[in-house]
């Protein structure tokens, strides 16, 4: 594996935590997590629309109607994970909070990979994977309960 990969996903993981408590943070000072999501989204979906406009493609249009509407869902997805978590974050906490959906991810990641859903590389989960993600859930088990 590539090792500009790897530490751009260390680098993705530091910044979604970081976007995800501070959206957490502006639901609680605002005493409205649903709102204060929904304004963080606003400025996603410009900066989204923004970044996406610097590669403009007309026909990208066209090739949408080839693009199941399931996969579409992913939008939805994504804005309903991110009002769960600005609801839980300040509740449990950053740490937790992210140790556990660490934890589901790779667990999926794992399952995903094994398959090769959704055009992930196929991995098959051997024994060492296995013994990795056990570790994991012991680590998660140790910050979600430990004091």
């Amino acid at each position: 594996m590539k090792v500009y990969l790897i530490g751009l996903m260390l680098v993705i993981g530091f910044v979604l935590t970081l976007h995800l408590a501070m959206n957490g943070q502006v639901g609680a000072m605002l005493k409205n997590p649903r709102m204060g999501n929904a304004i963080f989204w606003s400025i996603g979906a410009c900066t989204a629309i923004i970044i996406g406009l610097t590669a403009w493609d007309p026909a990208v249009f066209t090739r949408l109607k080839e693009v199941p509407l399931w996969l579409l869902t992913a939008g939805i997805m994504g804005g309903a994970l991110v009002f769960g978590i600005a609801y839980a974050f300040p509740q449990i906490g950053a740490g937790r909070g992210t140790v556990l959906m660490i934890t589901g991810q790779v667990i999926t990641g794992l399952i995903f990979s094994h398959y090769g859903w959704l055009g992930s590389p196929v991995e098959p989960i051997s024994i060492t994977k296995i013994g990795g993600a056990l570790l994991l859930l012991a680590g998660t088990a140790m910050v979600t309960f430990g004091k």
